[in-house]
């Protein structure tokens, strides 16, 4: 790619060619959504442009954001990536950052994502700015953060601070004609001034380095405030009856919306590019010219809160704007639109989506949750918990493997590694009251090696024992298939190290841990029960399982999974003599039926049954038969075959494989019964453990 050349990009990607552009020498990250695709581009522009960038997917936020930091130590431009929550996981050290300041420019970028849509928070980056006290720049679009980058780096490099650019996902997300400047040779070589005065400060010097934060702070107001590039006003009036500001996304949205209204030109607009330290004289200088003012900022009121007068205010704060969720332009539409009323300022009228809505509505488009794909391991994994243990409790973690929630498999998803921490608490309360319940707690290969060491050491160093389940899909799925450290894959494709989950767990302590193959569901079933079993007995204590398999998305090109073609009979075998079941409706000859002569009162029927159509009686055990669906569950874990009832051999429309397997590829007909999506499915045979009717068999090569 040449200089001056134009190209269509992804807001990461010019993210990332802000960040070669601005000379950096240093690059690491932690993959989460919407940040991921940063990294990957830095790698293209790095090889396309034979650049001398060091480039590291780091174990987690925290290792990421100090590697990059004391390269910057060392005089060299460093940048670190991540999502706004990982910041969370990083918030130690870019506190003692903001005191300790820089040497070579030092960018954070921290993606937030409003909504949210694949987070646990809609948190926004810019308090966490203010908090620690480091200057943020938020943009409008792809371009302003390619532009931004270099001002970032130029503006941390000559005031020493840690800088933020804080993309939106709209932001990262968005694609936009990305023109390419010269890249510049950075030739900086590594040299550490030993300073244990500012590196090593005591708390005596951490008072002085705060005060010099505060003066750096001062003068950084003081540049921004005559930086038109960054804050500006669009269509200034020397008096307008209503002004808005506008914060990062928020400025593309209100351009968009006043156009959209015909008023573009009747309605000033003060753009908001760096909301910390806070551009007071613009703002101030801007308010007094309005006699209404609107705010428009993602996520939380930041630059509101910052105005002192907040008598012509319109925001968050007064409820006019809603409090959570993405600023979505038919809702800012309608509130600009509102105002503009109220001041009489005429406006087109809005053009209503309900014909197009009432459109889709007939469509009759069926509603589906997200979940596992086809022929993922994890949903194995998933199933025989729950066969396992059906009234077992499920702490699980950040990851695609959280879609286990639709398998009722999941019962906490919290934070990165809070899976075997949440387990280990909870450990401790139930055997506190003298009570045993199963505790299997899940987490991903990548999570493991993030943050999940550091509880399972406490869990062992605490006596807590319950089972944690590893799935091991070889690479960090659900943000991208990046390479985890078990690959001994680098970031920019490099072999690296190879480190062994086993020998991690084993040096956590933990002297139980078996390896296993979850697309052998029985075969799993058999040793959840060992290993929680293991953990009851005297001499027991942590086991460990790793589930291991790989992504069928990242290896479907290089592994064909176990080849194996199922097909779903709708009408029983001939053989088996036994008629043809109409979806719902079940023959009195084919329902369970208990002999109490072989019944040992276990009550695992009840237990598994997935309807909740057993119960048990002073009588003994009695099926509901309206809420029966035949599934045979009942049948398959009796202990004793103490239940009765055939195998019809077809599909009954039972729903069982639906609801408790959730395969993409199994879908419902329009006869209630299964059949099996072609253009989806892997043939990986995992479906036909799980009908237990026998309807789902596989057809021969």
């Amino acid at each position: 790619m040449s200089e001056g050349e134009k190209r269509i990009l992804l807001g990461n990607e010019a993210i990332a060619r802000g960040i070669v552009e601005s000379g950096c020498q240093f690059f690491a990250a932690y993959p989460g959504t919407p940040s991921s695709e940063i990294l990957p581009a830095v790698v293209r522009f790095k090889k396309e442009n034979n650049l001398d960038i060091y480039v590291e997917w780091s174990t987690n936020e925290k290792v990421a954001f100090e590697n990059a930091l004391v390269a910057s130590y060392t005089g060299k431009r460093a940048a670190v990536a991540m999502k706004q929550v990982g910041l969370n996981v990083a918030a130690d050290p870019l506190m003692s950052a903001a005191y300790i300041g820089t040497i070579g420019g030092f960018v954070i970028i921290s993606c937030d994502d409003p909504g949210p849509f694949s987070s646990q928070t809609e948190q926004d980056t810019r308090f966490m700015a203010m908090f620690a006290k480091v200057p943020v720049f938020d943009p409008a679009n792809p371009k302003e953060a390619q532009e931004m980058l270099p001002i970032a780096f130029d503006l941390s490099e000559k005031y020493q601070i840690p800088v933020i650019l804080r993309p939106v996902l709209r932001v990262s997300h968005a694609q936009q004609t990305i023109a390419f400047h010269p890249i510049p040779k950075m030739e900086k070589k590594a040299r550490f001034p030993h300073d244990p005065q500012r590196w090593s400060a005591t708390p005596r010097y951490r008072f002085m380095l705060h005060k010099q934060l505060n003066l750096k702070l001062q003068k950084i107001a003081e540049e921004l405030n005559a930086m038109p590039s960054l804050n500006f006003i669009e269509n200034d009036l020397e008096k307008a009856t209503f002004g808005i500001i506008a914060g990062g996304i928020g400025y593309a949205i209100a351009r968009d919306i006043l156009a959209e209204l015909g008023i573009q030109k009747d309605i000033p607009i003060l753009k908001i590019g760096t909301p910390f330290p806070f551009p007071a004289k613009a703002v101030e200088a801007f308010i007094r010219k309005c006699v209404h003012v609107l705010i428009l900022e993602e996520t939380e009121p930041v630059i509101e809160l910052q105005i002192r007068d907040k008598l012509k205010i319109y925001g968050r704060l007064d409820g006019m704007i809603p409090n959570e969720g993405e600023m979505l332009p038919e809702v800012i539409t309608q509130v600009i639109s509102d105002l503009c009323k109220k001041f009489s300022i005429p406006v087109r009228e809005i053009t209503s989506t309900g014909p197009l809505e009432k459109l889709v509505a007939g469509l009759g488009l069926p509603v589906r949750r997200p979940t596992l794909c086809s022929g993922c391991p994890h949903r194995a994994s998933f199933y025989a918990l729950k066969r396992a243990f059906p009234n077992g409790i499920f702490p699980s973690d950040i990851g695609c493997y959280t879609l286990g929630m639709n398998m009722d498999s999941v019962d906490t998803c919290h934070d990165m590694g809070a899976a075997i921490t949440f387990a280990s608490g909870l450990y401790q309360a139930y055997h506190q009251d003298h009570q045993d319940i199963p505790i299997i707690a899940t987490i991903g290969d990548s999570t493991f090696y993030h943050s999940g060491a550091s509880g399972l050491l406490n869990a062992v160093y605490n006596g807590s024992r319950f089972t944690l389940v590893i799935l091991d899909n070889s690479i960090t799925a659900m943000t991208g298939m990046q390479p985890t450290p078990e690959s001994g894959i680098t970031a920019d494709g490099h072999p690296g190290n190879s480190l062994s989950i086993e020998a991690l767990v084993k040096g956590c302590g933990v002297p139980y841990i078996r390896v296993i193959n979850p697309y052998d569901i029985k075969g799993m079933i058999r040793e959840i029960q060992k290993a929680h079993q293991y953990t009851r007995q005297r001499e027991g204590g942590m086991a460990v399982l790793i589930a291991r398999y790989p992504c069928i998305i990242f290896q479907k090109e290089r592994l064909k999974v176990n080849p194996v073609k199922v097909e779903i009979r709708h009408t029983p075998p001939p053989e088996k003599g036994l008629p043809r079941v109409k979806s719902g409706e079940m023959d009195k000859s084919l329902l369970p039926v208990f002999r109490e002569e072989a019944c040992c009162q276990c009550d695992t029927c009840v237990m598994q049954c997935p309807e909740g159509a057993i119960s048990r009686t002073e009588d003994g055990y009695v099926v509901d038969y309206n809420k029966c669906t035949g599934c045979r569950v009942c049948v398959q874990e009796c202990p004793t075959s103490a239940i009765d009832m055939p195998a019809v051999g077809a599909c009954i429309g039972c729903g069982y494989c639906l609801k408790r397997f959730e395969c993409p590829s199994l879908i419902k007909g329009e006869d209630g019964r299964v059949k099996i999506d072609r253009l989806t499915c892997v043939d990986c045979g995992l479906c036909i453990e799980v009908c237990g009717q026998g309807a789902i068999y596989q057809v021969s090569p």
